[in-house]
């Protein structure tokens, strides 16, 4: 990174990043087969929905997709790849359940905590994230999160998503900062990252699920890993 020492805020990404969004949406499907009595065997189901769902997101992000095409699209898609013959009412029950349940699951990312009470002490805490409001702002209070962060932003609040630029000067007006003295932390290359480090802010790249490697900012997999190098910041 350069200008470390000029860094006095910090924007992190939510799901993939802090809370665990495949550790919970695991165990969300888990109870929502279970009350359905659907006959689908869960690791199965998700080895098959999880490339689904983050090809659905980044078809959202970019615009090609809206809101609730995603939500659809993603269960569709993996029901067909599994060829279950579903019906509509399923499709919609699990659609449904999915969005109330999943915010109830409270997983984070091992360290989360440690990470969190280490940074709060040094630097403003904010959220930056694609995910709907509702939903977020219960995933960060069920999970313990709340706290330690100021502001979250979120794609819906602001009216764009990340990557773009419209965001994140949304984001840095909100919180009354300037881009050379900010850090964005998560987990995407092209949203987190790219986005950031387009309007003048540092980034480092959580890579949750082993993107190929780059070198645009540092990269880290773990977030014992990420506090070690905030440790080394002065």
């Amino acid at each position: 990174m350069q200008q470390e020492n000029s860094i006095t805020t910090i924007f992190f990404d939510l799901d993939h990043t802090l809370w665990d969004f495949e550790k919970n949406s695991e165990q969300t499907f888990d109870k929502i087969f279970k009350e359905e009595r659907l006959p689908l065997v869960l690791e199965e189901f998700i080895s098959v929905y999880s490339p689904i769902n983050h090809e659905c997101w980044r078809l959202y992000r970019n615009n090609s997709i809206g809101h609730e095409e995603l939500r659809n699209l993603r269960l569709v898609r993996t029901f067909e790849a599994l060829n279950f013959d579903y019906s509509q009412a399923q499709l919609d029950a699990v659609n449904e359940k999915y969005i109330t349940y999943l915010s109830t699951f409270t997983e984070l990312f091992e360290g989360t905590f440690s990470l969190l009470d280490a940074l709060s002490r040094r630097y403003e805490l904010h959220i930056i994230t694609n995910g709907f409001e509702s939903v977020q702002h219960h995933k960060i209070k069920n999970s313990g999160l709340a706290p330690y962060f100021k502001e979250v932003i979120t794609a819906e609040r602001a009216g764009y998503k990340k990557p773009s630029p419209h965001i994140f000067n949304y984001a840095l007006a909100q919180t009354g900062k300037k881009p050379k003295e900010c850090l964005m932390i998560g987990d995407s290359l092209e949203a987190d990252v790219q986005g950031a480090l387009a309007v003048g802010m540092q980034a480092i790249h959580f890579n949750s699920h082993h993107e190929p490697p780059h070198d645009q900012c540092p990269i880290v997999y773990s977030l014992s890993e990420l506090e070690s190098l905030m440790n080394d910041v002065p």
